[in-house]
C-alpha cells in the first residue's frame, strides 16, 4: 500500500492530498529515510511525521484497504 493512502485510511492524517502534500515537501520518514508519496509501506514500518515543531513515530501494524473508522485506530501504534 502507498504511504500516502495508509496515512489516510489509517486516519492518522485527514486527507490524502494532505498527506501527498507531506511527502513531498519532505516531512514524511519511513524506515529513517525521507519518502514521496508513491512509497510502500509494510507490517512492521515505522512512519515518522513532522507536523511544525511536532512529530510523530507510528508502527504499520496491519494494511486494510477500506478500514471502518472504529477499525481504523487498530492499523498503527504510537511508538
Amino acid at each position: 500500500m502507498r504511504i500516502d493512502k495508509f496515512l489516510k485510511v489509517s486516519r492518522v492524517i485527514k486527507r490524502r492530498t494532505i498527506a501527498n502534500e507531506a511527502c513531498d515537501a519532505g516531512r514524511v520518514m519511513l524506515n529513517g529515510k525521507v519518502v514521496k508519496a508513491g512509497a510502500e509501506v509494510k507490517i512492521g514500518d515505522i512512519i515518522e511525521i513532522q507536523f511544525g515543531s511536532n512529530t510523530t513515530k507510528v508502527e504499520v501494524l496491519s494494511l486494510k484497504e477500506s478500514p471502518r473508522k472504529e477499525d481504523a485506530a487498530s492499523m498503527y501504534r504510537s511508538v
